[in-house]
């Protein structure tokens, strides 16, 4: 019974009541020894598994570019360009970025300053998470949540890397855990910080940063204690608050003239407010928009599988974050009922309704989107994973220790559902670590027996055997996603997951983007299961260069370093030139040809335009010299039209255009007209013009498609 003058009264109802606590649980004021000690533990995990062995090869070029730019410039590092000189920005908003491009003009540019903030984000995730689940159901719910959020095998990926995926579930997780807060103190500042993390997600990935909200609120509307008229005021701020946090980027890009702004990539006419509602918003659930379409082809299809309820399971994405999607279910419904008629401000409740809400509507935003769907995406649904499976765990154990027998098989069963899963997964990656699921599926096995046969042991060797039961179906659950979580770090050879498309484990799947495939899967990788930049016929995510067939960095070229190795599926290996930049789709610019340009460039703002932004990011990184993407990441963008184009020329800002070697070039009108222009009034370079022993033949290599890329020499006087 809880005494009259306890504020929240709902909170121990049922959780003290029924199910009853497990003999062992600590008074909740009073945490146990171990608890910080294993919370300390798991960040230190976490941080080899998110530092160990990292190197720029790995990191997606396209992101570095723009944060080194970001230093450069800081007009840069507000819009988010891809070059200093401000020509186009990345296709999202910059503040992922920004927070890099601070710890860079700090720090100076390199790997491990850029990846500083993304670590410390993720391990922020970690906390925040444990500290939430902690506060409604114990230390042991929040060690477990804390260890699987650690150990999701795409996560550990993502984590690896500088997409701006980690720094979104922090700020979402922190948004998700001061709502919850707001809960349970009725105070309105929690709330308000919740918008504000929420807003800034948005300006993270934009309309992914918003996917848990509608849970929120609805924790919020019901489970409040606070009376109808209230809710509806501090709503309405924490609505202000939002759209504050959200649209001052936008706003205040949308108040620079256009002509004093660089294009806003992935949008169709320059401006942010089209990128939030198009290639950024329902462009990414519906197709088009740049996204391409779902169903077996275009965006969604190519990366992650065919849109549809089973895609978490499928073979591309089922390694990488379904390992405890079925035992998380069952929990939030079992935790649910175990809440029985308790009060509507019950924490209990609440919390599992905020963590599952976040698990459905991610996972069902995620399995139906035609768009863009890399399978990194998915990160976002691990905090609510971890969240339900440790205080669903909890919860369950405590109601398989009560006095109702007919909840003493839901554990057991959850812990059998798992086991199976993992077997089924494990038996996918075909010769990768083949003692691992007859390990899992017996010592599930036994520890089901023992928890049937051991459930009612009170005290002594029983009882102790009991918890060595428990122990091991936990370790056998987590076996198959952390032999997979490790993988990025400690595999031989994984300099580089592929920054672009990066995942954990083998190859289970083919797809363009996919992981790793063997000969024939055409997946992004070398064969073995390992992501790397390159590959014979491993194409780029995304619409971008698939590698060259001698192990090119993709669309050619060389990685940030200068040096590297690519393989490709079915195809021999081979070692990028010293500063080769990236040229078209499977063409190169050399680097004699790159010392000649720079040689001439003459005073231009501007090195080279190319077609895309990975060329152009990786030519960025090798020049450290602003380089023009004329189309952007999926070769869509307006950004470079003939009108632009003969403006810079003009100016002498722009000398030298790359044109064929199969570019992306999806803006066919304009591609067509600028490279008629450029052909008629440029001049071509010469091979023979920047290295001895060619011929005369016009610079540029022959690609995979046949075409040949060329580079033109443009002056002021070729613009009539």
């Amino acid at each position: 019974m809880t005494s009259a003058t306890d504020p929240h009264p709902h909170t121990e109802s049922v959780s003290a009541d029924w199910p009853p606590p497990a003999p062992t649980a600590a008074p909740p004021d009073k945490p146990p020894r171990w608890s910080l000690p294993a919370l300390l533990a798991i960040l230190v995990l976490a941080g080899v598994l998110y530092g160990w062995n990292l190197s720029g090869d790995s990191l997606n070029s396209f992101y570095s570019a723009a944060v080194y730019s970001g230093t450069q410039s800081w007009k840069a590092w507000f819009f988010g360009s891809l070059d200093a000189g401000n020509f186009l920005t990345v296709d999202k908003p910059p503040f992922a970025l920004m927070i890099m491009g601070l710890s860079c003009r700090v720090l100076g540019f390199g790997t491990w300053q850029m990846m500083l903030p993304e670590i410390a984000a993720a391990l922020g995730t970690i906390w925040i998470l444990h500290t939430s689940v902690k506060r409604v159901f114990g230390h042991a719910a929040a060690a477990l949540a804390a260890l699987v959020l650690a150990l999701t095998p795409i996560t550990v990926a993502i984590n690896r890397d500088n997409n701006p995926d980690t720094i979104l579930v922090l700020l979402m997780v922190g948004g998700a855990a001061l709502a919850l807060r707001a809960v349970r103190t009725d105070r309105l500042l929690p709330l308000l910080g919740s918008a504000v993390l929420f807003g800034l997600a948005f300006n993270t990935k934009m309309l992914q940063g918003w996917i848990a909200l509608p849970a929120v609120f609805a924790v919020y509307v019901y489970a409040s204690k606070l009376g109808w008229k209230r809710k509806a005021v501090n709503l309405a701020l924490a609505a202000v608050a939002l759209a504050v946090s959200s649209f001052w980027w936008a706003t205040a890009v949308s108040l620079v003239p256009a002509d004093d702004r660089p294009y806003i990539g992935g949008s169709t006419d320059g401006s942010a407010w089209n990128l939030i509602m198009g290639y950024n918003g329902l462009g990414r659930v519906l197709g088009g928009e740049g996204n391409g379409g779902g169903g077996g082809g275009g965006g969604g299809g190519t990366f992650a599988g065919t849109a549809g309820i089973g895609r978490m399971f499928n073979e591309i994405l089922g390694g990488q974050i379904s390992w405890l999607i079925p035992f998380a279910f069952l929990a939030l419904v079992a935790g649910l009922l175990l809440c029985g008629r308790a009060p509507c401000t019950d924490l209990t409740r609440a919390a599992l309704v905020l963590w599952g809400g976040w698990l459905v509507l991610h996972y069902l935003t995620f399995a139906m989107a035609e768009g863009t769907m890399h399978p990194y995406y998915t990160t976002a649904l691990a905090p609510g994973i971890a969240a339900l499976t440790g205080a669903g765990g909890v919860t369950l154990w405590r109601a398989f220790r009560g006095g109702d027998v007919r909840w003493s098989w839901v554990l057991p069963a959850g812990f059998a559902v798992t086991g199976v899963w993992a077997i089924v997964l494990l038996r996918r990656a075909t010769g990768w670590n083949t003692w691992l699921w007859p390990v899992v599926g017996v010592v599930m096995a036994l520890a089901i027996v023992g928890l049937f046969v051991l459930r009612t042991a009170a005290s002594g060797t029983r009882l102790r055997l009991l918890g060595v039961s428990v122990a091991a179906a936990v370790v056998a659950a987590l076996a198959g996603p952390t032999a997979y979580a490790a993988s990025p770090a400690f595999s031989a050879g994984t300099g580089g997951m592929g920054g672009t498309n990066p995942t954990a484990g083998p190859s289970t799947g083919g797809g363009m983007g996919g992981p790793g495939g063997g000969a024939g899967r055409g997946g992004f990788g070398d064969g073995n299961g390992q992501m790397r930049p390159g590959g014979g016929n491993g194409e780029l995510p995304q619409g971008g260069a698939p590698g060259g067939t001698n192990g090119e960095f993709p669309g050619g070229g060389t990685p940030p370093d200068g040096t590297g190795t690519g393989t490709g599926a079915g195809t021999g290996t081979g070692t990028g030139t010293a500063r080769g930049g990236p040229g078209g789709m499977g063409g190169s610019v050399d680097s004699a040809l790159v010392s000649y340009l720079e040689k001439h460039q003459d005073g231009a703002k501007w090195l080279l335009a190319v077609s895309n932004s990975q060329s152009a990011g990786q030519l960025i990184l090798s020049t450290h010299q602003p380089v023009i993407s004329m189309w952007g990441f999926t070769g869509t963008d307006r950004a470079m039209t003939l009108t632009r184009l003969k403006e810079l020329v003009k100016k002498g800002e722009l000398h030298y255009i790359q044109l064929g070697g199969g570019g992306m070039g999806g803006n066919s009108s304009l591609s067509q007209e600028i490279t008629g222009w450029v052909q008629k009034n440029g001049t071509a370079v010469k091979a023979s013009d920047y290295s001895t022993g060619k011929s005369g033949s016009t610079s540029g290599t022959t690609s995979q498609t046949g075409s040949t890329s060329t580079v033109y020499r443009l002056d002021p006087s070729d613009v009539g």
